[in-house]
């Protein structure tokens, strides 16, 4: 029994050291743990979004037929380079002639955003709101509310270099013209200058039928064509604008006063069939400035507004 006893020990210890040592075998070593390396995060590249333009800041380009009196040919002309800084994205298309011929076109349909008139009588002409003892048609092309009177201009007597028949005044003209001694360029009838003219006749009570007939006329059918003949010495005087005489380098010998003639006023207005009302606005605005007035008021005219 004590033998049997030693022989359980002896068994139970030999089985508990190879449990042990199995144990030490079967332990896995520790797995180092693979170095991980960190990648950057890809950069990434903003890009700025696109500027946008507000349609107050882009215009479409618009362009402006403006039918003006031949009288304003030189000083529109001089505008039009600087209203290139003002409205860069406005063309103007000038159409100079005679008031009459202008308003005639315009009638007939002629494509106008702006017309200036050497006269009110051609403005009323086509302005429903006019005097209807005027606006004898009916007819209705001005733009409500956009008509203005913009400039005042002189009637002027100017004479040829030299002054062949040393006439020095109105008085004198009309003594020669009474004479029939001299020959005298004015603008037709249906010329603002013409009409200005004819009153300027009728105040000296002399008939321009009778003179006509006479040969002392001849006629212009702008004020541009009445300067030439003084500028080129084919008449003995002649009766313009003192605009036109500064830009021909004439030096007038009289002026016409307001008895004789009446004030010369050159209103402006958009047309009611402009495609482009708003910049019409705003081209008459501009010539409205204290700019525009002291390139007008350089050869003469009055700014009035």
């Amino acid at each position: 029994m004590k033998k049997l006893t030693i022989w359980i020990l002896l068994l139970a210890l030999l089985v508990g050291m190879l449990s042990g040592c199995a144990a030490k075998e079967g332990a896995a070593e520790p797995t180092a743990t693979p170095e991980t390396t960190a990648t950057a995060a890809p950069e990434t590249t903003t890009t700025a979004a696109p500027e946008t333009t507000t349609a107050a800041e882009t215009k479409a380009p618009a362009e402006l037929v403006v039918f003006a009196a031949a009288s304003m040919t030189e000083t529109l002309n001089e505008l039009a380079e600087k209203y290139k800084s003002v409205a860069p994205d406005v063309t103007l298309t000038f159409n100079f002639d005679s008031s009459g011929t202008l308003k005639t076109q315009i009638e007939q349909g002629a494509d106008c955003d702006v017309f200036i008139s050497a006269g009110q009588k051609q403005m009323n002409q086509l302005d429903i709101t006019a005097d209807k003892a005027v606006n004898t048609d009916g007819l209705d092309f001005v733009l409500a509310n956009s008509r203005v009177n913009l400039l005042e201009n002189k009637i002027a007597l100017c004479v040829p270099k030299g002054n062949p028949k040393k006439i020095t005044s109105f008085d004198d003209l009309a003594k020669h013209l009474q004479a029939g001694d001299i020959l005298m360029a004015m603008g037709n009838a249906d010329v603002p200058v013409g009409q200005y003219t004819q009153k300027i006749l009728s105040y000296y009570k002399l008939d321009e039928k009778k003179l006509a007939d006479a040969g002392v006329l001849t006629y212009g059918t702008n004020v541009k064509e009445v300067t030439t003949q003084i500028t080129e010495g084919t008449v003995d005087c002649g009766v313009i604008y003192q605009t036109d005489a500064y830009s021909a380098g004439l030096k007038p010998v009289a002026t016409a006063t307001k008895e004789m003639c009446g004030q010369v006023i050159y209103p402006a207005a958009v047309m009611k069939a402009s495609k482009h009302s708003d910049e019409a606005k705003a081209f008459l605005q501009f010539l409205q400035t204290d700019d525009a007035k002291a390139v007008f008021e350089k050869v003469g005219f009055t700014a009035l507004k």
